[in-house]
């Protein structure tokens, strides 16, 4: 088997795909990827048993044919040859042969047949067509708030939920939750499934600003996204969600409104001077007044002051500062509405004239 190619054709979908190949994993295959050739296509498929990116590459008049090769010394390959390079595979026994013009690398291979594929589920499918500009930007408005490796193995990764015309998304670790909603074309009896942490990174790499397409294929154990010429197929978290609709708190009285870039700084710089572990930062709000104040340890302290347009009761609530910091880089709007209840109660930060997004943080005390 004999496949030409250039450097450029293989290396932007080598990438997407090896990046979720695991550098140690006790099956040695799963450090390879699946080459075939099928109807004049390339297709190349990673996987780490949790999840699977396929992707196909248009190809000349070639034989059919599949095996499997290290996919990082593949992707290193690729990389280090000069620009516009023109490649060649070929293959004999358990190796393949890639030459590029006076390089050649030798590389030991794997059978296919031993490859783990993951197949989709073929039980009943919700499924949803969206622009992948809007997904990706869904995804990025919720995916920090997400849960990292926590003992709670179901906040380690996103709600994803179709109810009548709307796809909600959720993420949360527990001290604070992101929620975003879309409208979108059908209407749908509910179903929500937990999609993972490395599922929702690696489809925001994946996706492109773009007006094309992501055809979602939703069932109770798996989630199926296509779009251009990816195709990836991932397992969802089982367990049960909260319910974040008891965690969005309604009817917060103490509100205002203010520049996101204007709060944004302020609280980075009071950030300086707060505890390294625990991030605290009061917020104390009076009279058209907030001040932003931080110390730490060595009794060092930083204190923000800003006209604010507020009337109302006095407060003095503490929060992990790297939270609110979070919200302020992962939205785009001009301005932010911070509203609280009391002391004790969670903050709840709101874009305005948007109600399809809302984020709220747990108060600390300091």
């Amino acid at each position: 088997m004999n496949i030409q190619l250039n450097r450029e054709t293989l290396l932007k979908p080598l990438t997407s795909v090896t990046s979720i190949v695991e550098k140690r994993h006790t099956l040695p295959i799963l450090s390879n990827l699946l080459l075939e050739i099928k109807q004049n296509k390339i297709h190349l498929t990673a996987t780490d048993l949790e999840m699977q990116i396929s992707l196909s590459i248009d190809s000349s008049k070639n034989n059919d044919f599949s095996t499997t090769i290290s996919a990082k010394k593949l992707l290193d390959i690729c990389r280090s040859l000069p620009d516009g390079s023109e490649m060649s595979l070929n293959t004999s026994d358990s190796r393949v042969t890639l030459k590029a013009g006076n390089s050649r690398f030798s590389l030991q291979t794997l059978p296919a047949a031993d490859y783990p594929v993951m197949t989709k589920t073929q039980s009943h499918a919700t499924v949803i067509n969206i622009e992948q500009r809007q997904l990706k930007n869904l995804l990025k408005q919720v995916e920090f708030a997400m849960g990292q490796q926590d003992i709670r193995y179901y906040l380690n990764g996103l709600l994803f939920e179709v109810n009548a015309n709307r796809l909600n998304l959720v993420g949360t670790d527990g001290h604070r939750l992101s929620f975003t909603s879309t409208e979108v074309k059908q209407y749908y009896e509910k179903q929500e499934v937990i999609l993972p942490r490395k599922t929702v990174i690696e489809l925001i790499k994946l996706l492109n600003d773009t007006d094309e397409q992501v055809h979602i294929e939703i069932t109770s154990n798996q989630v199926n996204f296509s779009f251009d010429n990816i195709k990836l197929i991932s397992k969802v978290i089982d367990g049960k969600f909260p319910d974040y609709n008891r965690v969005i708190p309604i009817g917060h009285q103490n509100t205002f409104t203010i520049d996101r870039l204007k709060i944004l700084l302020a609280m980075q710089r009071a950030s300086i001077l707060s505890n390294e572990k625990y991030r605290g930062i009061r917020t104390v709000l009076s009279n058209q007044n907030l001040k932003l104040i931080s110390t730490n340890s060595d009794q060092e302290e930083a204190e923000e002051k800003l006209e604010i347009n507020y009337n109302g009761d006095n407060l003095d609530v503490g929060f992990n500062v790297t939270y609110l910091i979070d919200i302020l880089n992962n939205t785009d709007s001009e301005e932010i509405t911070f509203s609280f209840a009391d002391a004790n109660s969670s903050c709840l930060i709101t874009l305005p004239n948007n109600s399809d997004y809302k984020y709220v943080v747990m108060p600390m005390r300091i």
